[in-house]
């Protein structure tokens, strides 16, 4: 069974077409040979070595698609055995599998080769070279016809073919093409509305905010004059409105940014609580790494906490890629009012060759996108470093979030 397993692999690799094609010369050889061979000038009946002719040739008939030319010259070779033998006659499955080559020279083989195979077959035959004796003109123009026919069917078979494929690549440049440009409008789309969030509701909330502060500042100086309570208690109020007002600010500035990136990042995605993970997927790739978290964790905006694990993402992948057997050092710093990333090697990493999305480009938009910076670049003692500072609003500490 072992044994069968690659034949039966091998046969199915052939088209069944083809497989089709040689049993039926195979079955018709057979049954010539065994039934009508004294008609072809044979001198016995059955004619048993007959029967080996019509399998060599429907075997070569599966082999005709990856082997054209093989094939072809072999089929004539056949054909000038078959002569050689003193039969007078072609058969009929011997005529048809030679139409099927010469059929087969035009449909899988460029036109100026294909042309030259098919023209020197028909003078091999037209000749006489291959039934070893002068043919008449009508023979020799019904060879001509029929090999050039079919010759000519392979041909157009081809020029089919080849339309649908470049058809079927220009309906997938199309439709990429249409894809591109529905994710280009979705894009501007979604820009055109963070424009006008920002132009129209952030401008609002502002002067709201700049409304209240001038308002507070002016109670809480008359209150100082006047040394009265209830001016105290309204300025009390309004430092809420102003704090409430920029918090929303933050968060509007936050969401506006979260509406520039890439659609697919709407969608729920890792934050910096996922380093750890991301740290023991890649640990196993060569580098030493080493998490170092300072202050007490606040929790971020989705897009804000997004943005800052790419920017470790990416920078670890760059240093596991390029430091070489090095150390890698992960530093998450919450700073109050800031969030500082910083990943640095000890190797030999490249600043013109990280890996992933756009590299040194994409981390430092990411960064901007939210008011921040990056910074990279190699370090005096060898190796390489990436830093990131990310403005943070008021946040919540973890610890709050977990009482």
């Amino acid at each position: 069974m072992p044994v069968m397993r690659p034949l039966i692999r091998h046969f199915a690799s052939i088209p069944r077409a083809d497989l089709l094609i040689g049993a039926a010369i195979i079955v018709i050889g057979t049954v010539e040979a065994l039934t009508v061979a004294p008609a072809y000038g044979a001198a016995d009946d059955p004619e048993i070595w007959w029967i080996g002719q019509a399998l060599v040739t429907g075997v070569l008939l599966w082999y005709r698609r990856k082997h054209p030319v093989a094939v072809f010259i072999l089929m004539i070779l056949a054909q000038y055995a078959w002569h050689r033998q003193g039969n007078e006659g072609c058969q009929v499955w011997q005529f048809a599998a030679l139409c099927i080559v010469f059929h087969t020279v035009g449909s899988h083989l460029p036109a100026k080769p294909g042309a030259a195979w098919a023209l020197t077959g028909i003078l091999i035959f037209d000749s006489g070279a291959v039934d070893h004796r002068v043919l008449p003109l009508d023979e020799v123009i019904f060879l001509t016809v029929s090999f050039g026919l079919a010759y000519v069917t392979g041909i157009s078979l081809r020029g089919y073919l080849v339309r649908v494929h470049r058809m079927a690549e220009r309906a997938a440049l199309l439709e990429v093409e249409r894809e591109r440009r529905a994710a280009e409008a979705v894009a501007a789309e979604r820009a055109r509305i963070a424009r006008e969030l920002h132009d129209v509701v952030a401008h609002s909330v502002s002067v709201m905010v700049m409304q209240a502060g001038v308002l507070r500042r002016s109670l809480s100086r008359r209150n100082d004059q006047s040394e009265g309570h209830s001016g105290g208690h309204v300025a009390e109020v309004l430092a809420g409105i102003e704090q409430a007002g920029r918090d929303a600010v933050d968060e509007l500035r936050v969401m506006l940014g979260a509406l520039r990136m890439p659609q697919d990042e709407a969608l729920p995605q890792p934050g910096l609580d996922m380093v750890g993970n991301l740290i023991s997927t890649v640990g196993a790739s060569g580098p030493r790494l080493s998490l170092a978290v300072e202050g007490e964790p606040v929790r971020l905006a989705p897009g804000l906490d997004l943005s800052a694990y790419r920017i470790v993402q990416e920078a670890l992948t760059n240093a596991v890629k390029h430091a070489g057997p090095a150390e890698v050092r992960i530093r998450i710093a919450y700073q109050g009012d800031a969030l500082e990333l910083e990943v640095a090697d000890d190797g030999r990493g490249a600043a013109c060759e990280l890996s992933t999305g756009n590299g040194l480009i994409g981390m430092r938009e990411r960064a901007e996108l939210f008011g921040g910076s990056l910074d990279a670049g190699p370090l005096p003692g060898g190796g390489f470093r990436v830093q990131a500072r990310l403005p943070l609003a008021r946040g919540v500490s973890m610890s709050e979030v977990a009482g």
